[in-house]
């Protein structure tokens, strides 16, 4: 039990941050009052600016400051590309990665009816919606490869085929640089199964 209420508070609120335990919150929380006092002020004035200010992207549903975000607004990027993601990282890891130049739909997650995460909670009639205005002529679907990936993947699929719109699969398979032996059972079996003929 701390014998400050105030520090156990500052605990608990760590403990709000993905992968961070009581301990990993307990050193957080000592770091900042033993170490980084002004550091601890910036991180809490940042936060709470963030939380108030940044909001979504109209048209992506991306994280943005403003009604529409900088790449939403672009005039370079092309408009006939929409490539539909799971999560603003996943935008990020793109961007980063790729000299991708179209425009993006965050689901802001992944079809999960146990969850409660159905077509509505991911905005689907809104990408339907974009999709029927006839701008968009491939839809990229990049969500993750798991259970509910496949499964958003799949009705994302066919959302885009009811508007005419071309639907398209990032690949998945070996890691570059990767060797067989070293490959988990379901990533070979996939990439197998997905092999494609190489061209002349």
């Amino acid at each position: 039990m701390s014998a400050s209420p105030l520090l156990a508070q500052l605990i608990e609120a760590l403990r709000c941050l993905p992968g961070v335990g009581s301990k990993s919150a307990q050193r957080m929380a000592y770091h900042l009052l033993e170490r980084d006092r002004e550091g601890g002020l910036r991180l809490s004035a940042a936060l709470a600016e963030a939380v108030e200010k940044v909001g979504h992207c109209e048209s992506c549903r991306d994280f943005s400051e403003t009604p529409v975000c900088a790449i939403c607004a672009s005039a370079s990027r092309e408009r006939g590309l929409l490539c539909a993601i799971e999560s603003p990282a996943d935008r990020l890891a793109i961007e980063t990665a790729t000299g991708y130049r179209g425009l993006y739909f965050v689901l802001q997650g992944r079809l999960s009816p146990l969850d409660g995460i159905g077509p509505k909670e991911l905005g689907l009639d809104k990408l339907a919606a974009r999709l029927a205005q006839g701008e968009v002529r491939e839809l990229i679907i990049a969500t993750n490869p798991t259970v509910e990936g496949e499964a958003t993947a799949h009705y994302l699929a066919q959302l885009a085929r009811q508007a005419g719109v071309t639907p398209s699969r990032l690949a998945h398979g070996l890691p570059l640089g990767g060797e067989l032996e070293y490959v988990d059972r379901g990533t070979l079996a996939h990439a197998f199964g997905s092999r494609s003929e190489i061209p002349s």
